[in-house]
C-alpha cells in the first residue's frame, strides 16, 4: 500500500502549476490566444479613444453636456461584463463583434473622464494668453488645451488598456476571450499549468502595454520631464 503522502506528492507532480512541457506542447494554442487577446485590446482601446475624444471635447466646450455624458458612460460601466455580453449576443451574435462592443463600452468611461479632467485642468492664464494672441475656440482646443491635457489623456489610455486586458478574458462567455479561453479550459479540466500559464501571459501583456504607453507618453510630453527635473 502506498502512503497517502506519496499519493499526494504524485498528484502534485502530475499536475503542477508551472510546466515548461505544457508551454512547449501547446505553443500554438498559447500564441493564437495571446494574439487574439492583444488585437482585441488594441482595437477596443483605439475605437473607444476615437469615440471618446470628440465626446470629451464636446463636454468640455459645452459644460452642460459634461454631466450627462460622463453619467451615461458611468451607467454603462456599472453593467456587469458577463451580463453585457449576454445582452449583446442576441443582436451581434456569438464571437468577436460582441466582445469588441463590450470592451469599447467599458473603455469609454475611463477615457471620457480622463480627457475631460485633463482639458478642464488647463490653467486659465494659459487660455487667456492664447486668446490674447487671437486664438479662437477651435484653435485654442487643438493647439493649447489638448497638448496641455496630454498627461491626463495618456494616463486614461493606460488605465483603459490595462482594464481592457483584464476584461477581455470575460469574453469566454461568448466564445471569444483570448487567454480567457485557456483559463476556462484549464478550470474545467483542472489543469493547473494551463490556468497559471494563461494568467501569467495576461499579466505580462498588461504590464507590457502599460510600459509601452508610459514610454510613449514620456516621449510626446517632453515638457513634463523638464518640469519634474526643475
Amino acid at each position: 500500500m502506498i502512503p497517502l503522502t506519496s499519493v499526494g506528492a504524485m498528484h502534485v507532480a502530475a499536475n503542477p502549476w508551472l510546466s515548461w512541457d505544457y508551454v512547449v506542447r501547446n505553443r500554438g494554442d498559447l500564441t493564437r490566444a495571446l494574439e487574439q487577446h492583444t488585437t482585441l485590446t488594441i482595437q477596443a482601446v483605439l475605437i473607444a479613444f476615437v469615440i471618446a475624444l470628440p465626446l470629451a471635447a464636446l463636454a468640455h466646450t459645452r459644460p452642460r453636456l459634461a454631466a450627462p455624458l460622463v453619467g451615461l458612460a458611468g451607467v454603462l460601466y456599472t453593467v456587469p461584463s458577463v451580463a453585457l455580453f449576454a445582452m449583446l449576443a442576441p443582436f451581434t451574435g456569438i464571437g468577436r463583434t460582441t466582445v469588441l462592443i463590450g470592451l469599447v463600452t467599458y473603455a469609454l468611461l475611463v477615457l471620457v473622464r480622463n480627457i475631460v479632467v485633463g482639458l478642464d485642468g488647463v490653467a486659465e492664464e494659459v487660455r487667456d494668453a492664447a486668446r490674447g494672441l487671437g486664438y479662437g475656440p477651435a484653435r485654442l482646443l487643438l493647439r493649447v488645451e489638448l497638448p496641455n491635457a496630454l498627461p491626463a489623456i495618456v494616463a486614461g489610455v493606460r488605465l483603459a488598456t490595462v482594464s481592457t486586458v483584464a476584461l477581455t478574458t470575460v469574453g469566454v462567455v461568448v466564445g471569444y476571450g483570448g487567454l480567457g479561453q485557456l483559463m476556462f479550459r484549464g478550470f474545467r479540466s483542472r489543469y493547473h499549468a494551463e490556468i497559471l500559464t494563461a494568467t501569467l501571459l495576461c499579466l505580462a501583456l498588461a504590464l507590457a502595454c502599460d510600459l509601452v504607453l508610459y514610454v510613449a507618453g514620456r516621449l510626446i510630453t517632453p515638457w513634463s520631464r523638464s518640469a519634474q527635473t526643475t
